[in-house]
């Protein structure tokens, strides 16, 4: 295992980061074989899915997969050190068995995951850069994007700092639209950030941390209350592991935290690898070609009762001459006007009658898919003023004939195929087992003043499990990093073991800088993008 190991681990062998099982090298091989499957079996279906492209540009679809999957392997060596740091520390599981254990679990969560969070994520997005992911501007906004968080988690890494993957893609994600605002035209409708998203996901990143802390103290506290066993509040003897009962509790959470890691921080590399797909080999990649076999028919009667539903609020004598610019103007800046209404309803009108003449998806020719995706996927930002902004107030049954339309148009624009997953599961899975000691030791030895014990690690670990699995069900990104940390302190100070503010102050400025040091690093190389592509 590749291990880079900081020069703060004692040297002694009763380190828990020494201690070694001779059940942890069967794992390898069985990695091995999984990652050789893995590989083969995404070679495999990528080759068949671009079949259906006109043309692929190799050399830059290579380089651009490599690099989102280079952000998923940072993200699992830096940010899964803290789902095994306690169970490391505690000595429930020796250190190499508990990274392969947790690298496993995050490929699962992986495989699992909805989806949900990863097109949370690319709505900051600014519109027109995803309409046109496959422009220079656009092909400049996935590289800088992906290059700025790399660089900052690479740094935070280093220096042994737990930083938020995250919190990183956000900020990156942020300087991309200020900068695609800065780059415009004096007088163009040009999209930045759409900042309510933005709100929406950094209040998920701001109090998740403080639910960390806050509920991790309150857990320890109330299991002192309820279970009085002594020896769930103690400190790791020796080598000696602590009681099975005690054990299997420190085990459970451990791979809760790892699978609830992988569905919900592996998304992000997979929402950028579809943005990379579609900008780069859009006739394979732009619509979703293996929907439900009943897919179109309930697209056409979705598009029959939305049709009939903004009918009633179309106001007499309001006119339209370009239906698209309407439409596209109102999701650009976010406001609806009595034209909008008959604008969208034409443009659905349109769409869905181009799309009907079609018996499936798949049968689109190559030469539509492009724009027939754009249009479905402009139609479906501009439902979201309706059904998540409120902008134009409808009746109950009028608005769920909005919100069935938007779920067909979601269903065939926002799709991850398997083979993704795969691939993203196969980095985050080898990540974690890559360079995890630097983190490892800082929340295992450096937060509070004393050494874990195994209820800490429990407490630390549930609410860590919970909140990261709600997140995922929600469609929010939230730092393992940060809930699990927090957690971590939360429960040295309530146990009174005090904490050590040189980490937690590191920590803080990790957390505080994050955000403006990817905001910053992503606007200027668009900038300088820009000029390339």
């Amino acid at each position: 295992m590749a291990d880079i190991a900081p020069s703060q681990v004692h040297s002694d062998t009763s380190h828990p980061l020494h201690s070694s099982n001779s059940a942890g090298k069967w794992f390898l091989p069985v990695f091995a074989l999984v990652l050789v499957c893995g590989l083969g079996y995404v070679a495999y279906a990528l080759t068949r899915d671009l079949t259906a492209a006109v043309a692929v540009p190799w050399i830059l679809l290579g380089l651009a997969l490599l690099i989102a999957l280079g952000f998923e392997f940072v993200n699992g060596f830096h940010d899964t050190a803290n789902a095994v740091a306690t169970v490391i520390y505690t000595r429930s599981m020796p250190a190499e068995f508990a990274v392969i254990w947790s690298g496993f679990f995050n490929f699962l969560g992986v495989l699992t995951s909805s989806g949900a969070v990863a097109f949370g994520i690319l709505a900051l997005l600014p519109v027109e850069l995803i309409l046109q992911v496959g422009s220079g501007s656009g092909l400049a906004m996935v590289f800088a994007l992906l290059i700025a968080a790399i660089v900052w988690n690479l740094g935070t890494w280093y220096l042994g700092l737990p930083s938020s993957s995250s919190h990183t893609l956000v900020g990156s994600i942020i300087g991309v639209g200020l900068a695609n605002q800065f780059l415009a035209p004096a007088g163009t409708a040009t999209s930045g950030v759409d900042w309510s998203q933005a709100t929406n996901i950094g209040l998920s990143l701001l109090i998740s941390p403080l639910i960390g802390f806050g509920l991790s103290a309150v857990l320890l506290l109330v299991m002192k209350v309820l279970v009085r066993n002594k020896e769930l509040y103690a400190e790791p003897k020796g080598n000696q592991p602590p009681p099975l009962w005690i054990r299997a509790i420190l085990i459970f959470t451990c791979t809760g935290v790892s699978f609830a890691h992988g569905s919900n921080d592996g998304q992000k590399g997979m929402g950028l690898i579809m943005l990379i797909l579609i900008g780069l080999v859009p006739t394979a990649f732009a619509l979703n070609r293996t929907p439900d076999v009943n897919y179109l028919e309930a697209y056409k009667s979705a598009s029959v009762q939305v049709e009939t539903a903004l009918g009633k609020y179309v106001k007499p004598g309001v006119t339209v001459t370009d239906y698209k610019a309407e439409v596209s103007n109102a999701v650009k800046n976010k406001t609806w006007t009595d034209a909008t209404t008959p604008a969208l309803q034409q443009y659905i009108h349109q769409t869905s009658a181009e799309v009907a003449a079609f018996p499936t998806l798949e049968a689109v020719p190559t030469h539509l898919v492009g724009n027939v995706r754009n249009d479905i996927y402009l139609i479906g930002e501009a439902l979201k003023l309706i059904d998540k902004k409120k902008l134009l107030s409808m009746d109950a049954d009028d608005l769920t004939a909005v919100t069935n339309y938007h779920k067909a148009v979601d269903n065939a624009t926002k799709f991850i195929p398997l083979w993704v997953k795969v691939a993203v599961a196969i980095a985050l899975g080898l990540g974690t087992m890559v360079g995890w000691k630097r983190i490892v030791v800082t929340v295992g030895e450096k937060i509070g003043k004393t050494h874990l014990t195994y209820g800490q690690g429990a407490a630390a670990e549930v609410v860590a499990m919970i909140t990261i699995a709600s997140a995922d069900h929600l469609g929010l990104p939230v730092s393992t990093t940060h809930v699990l940390s927090s957690g971590v302190a939360g429960t040295m100070a309530a146990n009174g073991s005090g904490l050590r503010w040189s980490t937690v102050r590191n920590m803080l400025m990790a957390w505080v800088l994050t955000l403006p040091a990817s905001i910053a690093i992503a606007f200027v190389l668009f900038v300088i993008l820009r000029q390339v592509f």
